[in-house]
């Protein structure tokens, strides 16, 4: 019998879950609006507002698992990787919530948590299988041999998938969080309506700084030219943009089934809630006979459930940490 309480602050969400031997129980999400006023994330009131949420939340998703804190057997979080202040929030929490109880910690890697989120619910992958873990600061194939044993076989070499939809959003005036503003706006377009460079990247990693400077030029003369372009072909540009952004990704994926001979493939992350990768992934699948594997919208983007989860299965191995543990920023892979 496992009760795994799980932790969640490494950006603006702070989430708290439950996992009772290996099912998820409760999942509460408080999300900050009040970074739609600056455009993106600040730091600063990140890491405030996560003050404000944390214990409201923790007894929330107590009362929705029906457990109390006796009941809990381990204390997960994310050590990282995120922001800084974010972490610490979460990360002293979660230290003084166990050293109270006297339970054990299970420091969890963000990333490693996106991916098992495929574990939460069926159908679950076999393994090995390869995941694209897309997000608005990463983008990764990574080849995922067990729960513990991941290796990253391709990756961005600049900025992440995420960004280049939230700059393109930017550019266009469109208020913050951009990503999801793009993907309904492109429903209404037509994806070929413009045509956008793809990056000529060896092997299986990724660029999209240039990219995102290609969607600025193309936005700056069309403009010049017409100054309502815009407003006028918003529908277009986002389908257009969103049809290269997803294709890039996909011809990376193709290339890396290829690669290792794996028809397991499934995505994770904030962007893998976008709905033309979804559609695009879907129609690869069928062309290369994989099994595809995409998460529920709720584990898509940042959520203690994947904490939880990924948490269970460190508990089954009994790997846990000390009190000395600190979040990082940085967290190796």
């Amino acid at each position: 019998m496992s009760v795994i309480l799980a932790i969640e602050s490494s950006c603006d969400e702070t989430s708290v879950a439950v996992c009772n031997n290996g099912k998820i129980t409760a999942n509460v999400i408080a999300n900050q609006t009040i970074h739609q006023n600056y455009g993106g994330v600040i730091p600063e009131l990140a890491s405030r507002v996560h003050q404000q949420n944390i214990v409201p939340v923790i007894q929330q998703a107590l009362i929705d698992a029906k457990v109390s804190k006796k009941d809990i057997s381990a204390v997960a979080f994310t050590r990282g990787p995120g922001l800084l202040g974010s972490l610490l929030v979460g990360v002293s929490f979660a230290k003084a919530f166990a050293l109270a109880l006297d339970l054990p910690l299970i420091s969890i890697n963000h990333m490693h948590a996106h991916i098992l989120a495929h574990f939460i619910e069926d159908p679950k992958p076999n393994f090995p299988f390869l995941c694209l873990t897309v997000s608005g600061g990463h983008t990764q194939i990574v080849l995922v041999r067990d729960y513990s044993d991941m290796e990253i076989v391709g990756e961005t070499l600049d900025d992440a998938a995420g960004e280049a939809f939230d700059k393109t959003a930017k550019i266009l005036n469109l208020p913050y969080p951009g990503g999801p503003l793009i993907d309904k706006h492109a429903k209404k377009g037509n994806s070929l309506a413009f045509k956008f460079p793809v990056p000529q990247i060896k092997g299986l990693d990724f660029s999209f700084s240039g990219f995102k400077t290609a969607v600025l030029y193309f936005i700056r003369d069309h403009v010049k030219e017409n100054p309502n372009f815009v407003e006028e072909r918003l529908d277009d540009i986002c389908a257009s943009v969103q049809y290269s952004i997803v294709h890039i990704l996909l011809n990376k994926l193709r290339k890396a089934a290829q690669e290792y001979g794996i028809n397991e493939i499934a995505i994770a992350g904030g962007v893998s809630a976008n709905s033309g990768l979804r559609a695009a992934l879907e129609e690869e699948a069928q062309k290369q006979h994989w099994n595809v594997y995409i998460p529920a919208f709720e584990y898509c983007t940042d959520n203690a459930a994947m904490i939880a989860i990924a948490g269970y299965h460190k508990f089954l191995k009994k790997e846990f940490v000390g009190q000395d543990i600190a979040p990082t920023s940085r967290m190796e892979f």
